[in-house]
C-alpha cells in the first residue's frame, strides 16, 4: 500500500494540472467564431442563386450571382455580391463595441455611393457562430423614411455560415429573400467595378 501513495498523489497532481488549464482557455465568443469563419474564405468567390421564391424577385432569380470576401480585418469583412452586371451592392460587417453591424453599401457604375446606401443593423444577441441576425438601426428606418421606402422599417438581415453555404437573407411582413452560395466550389472573382 505504502508504494501507490506516490502514484496516487502524482495522479492527482496530473488531474488537477488539467483541471486548471481546461478553467484557464476561454470559450470563443459565437461572434468572433462567425467573423473566423468568415475570414476562412477571405479572398475566394461563390456562385449564388436565389433560395427564396417572392414574386419581387421574379427577374433577379434569372441572373447569375456571386459573392466574393474581398478584404478581411480583426474588426471589418467586405463582400461584393454581384447580380448579373450590376456589381453596386456590398455588405459590410464590422465588429462593434455591442456585437456586430451589417451594413449595405450601394454604389452607382463611376463609384459615387448612392442616396440610398449605409442602412443596416446591429446584432441584439450573440447569436451562433453558424448565423448572426440585424434588426433595422434607426439610421436605417430615418433613411427609409426619407425616401419613401417605408415598408423596409421592420427589416431584419440575417448572414450565414457553414461548411457548406454562404447565405444572405431578408425578411419582413409579407417579404422573404434568400440567396446562397456554394462554398464547395469556388469561382473566379468578378471584375471589380471601381
Amino acid at each position: 500500500m505504502k508504494n501507490n501513495i506516490p502514484l496516487v498523489k502524482y495522479s492527482a497532481l496530473l488531474l488537477m494540472s488539467g483541471l486548471l488549464l481546461y478553467c484557464s482557455v476561454k470559450p470563443v465568443p459565437p461572434q468572433q467564431q462567425f467573423m473566423d469563419n468568415l475570414r476562412e474564405i477571405c479572398g475566394k468567390s461563390f456562385a449564388g442563386k436565389l433560395v427564396s421564391s417572392d414574386d419581387a424577385d421574379h427577374d433577379m432569380a434569372k441572373l447569375p450571382m456571386a459573392m466574393q470576401v474581398a478584404s478581411c480585418s480583426d474588426a471589418e469583412i467586405r463582400i461584393p455580391f454581384h447580380v448579373g452586371d450590376n456589381h453596386s451592392r456590398t455588405w459590410v460587417i464590422t465588429k462593434t463595441t455591442e456585437g456586430l453591424r451589417l451594413k449595405h453599401q450601394h454604389n452607382h457604375k463611376d463609384g459615387h455611393e448612392d442616396k440610398v446606401s449605409q442602412y443596416g443593423g446591429d446584432t441584439a444577441n450573440e447569436g451562433t457562430a453558424s448565423r448572426q441576425e440585424f434588426p433595422v438601426d434607426q439610421f436605417s428606418k430615418e433613411l427609409f423614411m426619407a425616401e419613401g421606402l417605408d415598408v423596409s422599417i421592420t427589416n431584419v438581415w440575417a448572414v450565414e455560415i457553414t461548411k457548406d453555404i454562404y447565405a444572405y437573407e431578408l425578411r419582413r411582413e409579407n417579404r422573404f429573400f434568400r440567396v446562397e452560395f456554394d462554398l464547395s466550389k469556388p469561382v473566379a472573382a468578378p471584375p471589380d467595378p471601381w
